[in-house]
């Protein structure tokens, strides 16, 4: 990619870093604790274990610090059963984290800061190598519970104790790297996943099946022609949705102290359908916009995909604008013959973390809940917001002072419900919060109070107890 940089970086000014204090500061402290305290009631039909991945530096950083890319994963588990909670988190010890460690300082810079260790610091077989960064997702699929990353191989964590096992590349799907959102189909029980890459062809997929075992190794997504971003992904029975937002990697402007990734809205968002059964892709193009995360899609009887996301005018932080850039849960529908998108603003409060009942991935689903802002004019996202897409309704919760994270739904033996990591900005005490699924506006019927701090964090899963 680049000539290595010789001189080692100085530390990130923690203190005035907004990703690195509050509710963001960096968790040390690893535990195993049972029986934890509970206000109100926990659901005796809820059996399984919410766990959340997220950035959580090891040791103070050096060089750049950039939020959400940075940072070593962290994962957090709360297992609920028979009305009781247990909570357990744990570092993904990558090579890169077991050699800090050792060292007992931190080695690696951010990913965007050209310098890498040297033989003498790391040993021959980590030398100018990039820190590994398993810290988006935690996904589990055909025996194997993974920390995921953004384009490069996922960690495997041993389910007992969540501890790291190693790199994972899944029977050779992953071949040339993963994604950090890869979709499992609740009917074929298939992982679809893409890859995104520097260099051509820029863009592949595969698919893993149900065992473990490949069931497609990576194909080129053929017309992709620029390295972009590409955060994540939907899935309909027939297709894979991806949304190629013009976020360019600029490995030429880096060379000379740019950023690695340029906006180029002339370039606009290009929409593929690729079929899931091989046949050739279905492109359309729009005025550009940016997409983290999907909430879902499906395919409609007429042959359109409906699709719903989150939509920002432009990747905050990684674009400058004279406005700041605003969000948008839409629904768009894509007609894969004419090209033609239509779009449907559902709600426009800076939503996102976009969640459906995973059950219901690739088809209509019900609702979607999301983070979002009580009053569009403050920074914060500072509440949860439910949409009901078949009733055109939505609800919301208000949780005060707590900062709160992506919601999950979670299916008990009886009834629905949501839950939630949030972190109290005036004490700083974390919490896990279980919201009824048909009256999630009513606020959270139990509350668990967790025995450390839980950084912000990104992405989890609800895991049903098997």
């Amino acid at each position: 990619m680049s000539a290595p940089v010789s001189r080692r970086p100085g530390p990130v000014d923690i203190a005035h870093h907004s990703h690195l204090v509050g509710v963001f500061a960096p968790q040390r402290e690893e535990v195993d604790v049972r029986g934890l305290e509970v206000i109100g009631e926990l659901p005796a039909d809820l059996h399984g274990a919410y766990l959340r991945n997220g950035p959580n530096p090891r040791f103070d950083p050096i060089g750049t610090y950039v939020y959400p890319l940075d940072g070593d994963g962290m994962v957090h588990r709360i297992e609920l059963a028979d009305g009781t909670a247990r909570y357990t988190n744990r570092f993904v010890r990558t090579p890169m984290v077991q050699a800090e460690e050792k060292a007992g300082h931190v080695i690696w810079p951010g990913v965007t800061d050209l310098y890498t260790p040297t033989e003498d610091e790391v040993g021959p077989e980590l030398a100018g190598t990039s820190r590994e960064l398993p810290d988006i997702n935690i996904v589990r699929h055909g025996g194997r519970l993974l920390a995921m990353a953004e384009t490069t191989l996922p960690f495997r964590l041993d389910p007992a104790d969540l501890s790291t096992l190693g790199r994972e590349n899944c029977d050779g799907a992953m071949g040339v790297g993963s994604t950090a959102h890869p979709k499992i189909d609740p009917v074929t029980g298939q992982m679809v996943l893409f890859n995104y890459m520097l260099e051509a062809p820029y863009l592949t997929w595969s698919v893993v099946n149900p065992d473990g075992s490949v069931a497609r190794t990576p194909s080129v997504v053929e017309g992709a022609d620029t390295p972009l971003m590409i955060h994540d992904m939907a899935l309909t029975e027939r297709y894979i949705v991806l949304m190629l937002c013009p976020l360019v990697f600029d490995i030429a402007a880096v060379l000379t102290g740019g950023s690695v990734l340029n906006w180029r809205p002339e370039d606009g968002t290009r929409i593929a359908l690729v079929p899931r059964d091989g046949g050739p892709v279905r492109w359309t193009t729009h005025d550009a916009y940016w997409v983290w995360h999907f909430a879902n899609a499906f395919d409609l009887p007429d042959g359109r995909v409906s699709v719903d996301y989150v939509e920002w005018t432009y990747p905050g932080g990684f674009a400058k604008a004279p406005s700041p850039s605003l969000g948008s849960l839409v629904r768009a529908v894509v007609d894969p013959d004419s090209g033609r998108v239509t779009r449907e603003v559902v709600c426009d409060r800076d939503v996102e973390f976009p969640r459906v009942d995973d059950r219901e991935l690739t088809r209509g689903h019900r609702a979607v809940a999301t983070v979002g802002k009580l009053d569009r004019s403050q920074g914060r996202q500072d509440s949860l917001w439910f949409f009901d897409t078949a009733r055109g309704t939505e609800a919301h919760w208000d949780p005060g002072s707590v900062s709160v994270g992506e919601p999950i739904f979670m299916p008990g033996a009886e009834h629905e419900y949501w839950g939630m990591i949030g972190t109290d900005r005036r004490d700083m005490s974390s919490w896990f919060f279980v919201l009824p699924a048909d009256d999630p506006g009513a606020g959270p019927i139990g509350k668990v109070r967790l025995p450390i701090r839980v950084p912000a964090g990104l992405h989890g899963a609800w895991l049903p107890a098997e």
